[in-house]
């Protein structure tokens, strides 16, 4: 990948900051952040979760429209995210566009090894991110969500966007 977001990377030693242009990135290991989610009983876990997937849909979508700034439409933006994925830590994923729907699979998902086992799907933050590249790539709001998790037994985590 030209240009690829390993490549565009600053760091500010003496400001302690990871930059890609004007977004501030860091690093955390998975198992850290997703050990917030485990601590949570059920219902509030699952509150914690979608607020996290909402948050990704909002950041996301100015990561995903700087990607988008680099040309090329909605497969090329698609074709940037899933090579930009892995170089952020967030497994391999491979991207389905079709008309009326988007699907992904993502293998290796940190969120999911990070959690562990779970009987429901724990995987917000990807579905975030593809909301707000699916948006873009259909022109249209649309939905998205999780089919299947690893950390629910799954080979591989499965997503779905739809038009809202």
């Amino acid at each position: 990948m030209e240009n690829s977001f390993r490549d565009r990377l600053t760091f500010d030693a003496a400001a302690g900051a990871l930059m890609d242009q004007t977004r501030r990135y860091m690093l955390i290991r998975p198992e850290a952040l997703m050990g917030i989610f485990r601590r949570l009983p059920a219902l509030e876990r699952q509150q914690a979760l979608a607020a996290l997937g909402q948050s990704i849909l909002e950041q996301g979508a100015d990561s995903a429209r700087a990607y988008a700034a680099m040309g090329g439409g909605g497969a090329a933006l698609a074709e940037t995210v899933a090579a930009t994925a892995p170089q952020l830590g967030w497994g391999i994923w491979r991207f389905e566009l079709g008309d009326d729907a988007i699907r992904l699979e993502v293998r290796n998902s940190p969120f999911a090894a990070g959690h562990g086992p779970s009987a429901t799907p724990v995987c917000h933050a990807i579905a975030g991110m593809l909301q707000a590249v699916s948006g873009m790539v259909m022109g249209r709001p649309t939905l998205a969500r999780e089919l299947a998790c690893l950390a629910c037994g799954a080979p591989a985590c499965r997503f779905e966007a739809l038009p809202a």
